[in-house]
């Protein structure tokens, strides 16, 4: 039982055609969601960006986008699913997600890893498109070692 006061998500939109997006996507974690946004254009083709939620905050609304308000707890880890989720905006909406790798608490003894396994490489059947019609959230799965 720890305070979560850092969460990192790396995120990498595949880099095939009309990959990128100006959608909306949220991190679901220890029974909270955060957005996921900075002020770079973050969801474009190939665009590898890692969100440091917390301690070092790189998003918008550092303050909302928190796990130190209210205070998160890693026991919370366990208790509630862990996603990636996705809200469509724009004239071209769909985005094509390559990997998805959230630590919580980096640099701490005792890191927790979350990740989705089927996303492990860069075959076409190794990312996945968000869309409206093709569903919106990927599930993580904790990856601790």
């Amino acid at each position: 039982m720890a305070a979560i006061t850092k969460i990192d998500a790396y995120v990498y939109t595949a880099d095939v055609a009309n990959a990128g997006t100006n959608g909306w996507v949220y991190l679901g974690i220890a029974g909270r969601e955060f957005h996921l946004d900075s002020t770079e254009d973050d969801f474009e083709q190939g665009k590898v960006f890692t969100y440091t939620l917390g301690d070092g905050a790189n998003v918008k609304d550092p303050a909302y986008n928190d796990p130190r308000s209210p205070q998160l707890d890693t026991d919370d880890l366990d208790r509630y699913p862990a996603y990636l989720r996705f809200e469509p905006a724009g004239s071209d909406p769909a985005w094509c997600l390559e990997r998805v790798i959230v630590t919580v608490n980096p640099g701490s003894q005792t890191p927790h890893r979350f990740d989705n396994p089927r996303l492990v490489g860069s075959s076409d059947n190794q990312r996945i498109w968000l869309d409206q019609q093709y569903g919106k959230q990927v599930g993580l799965k904790r990856f601790d070692g």
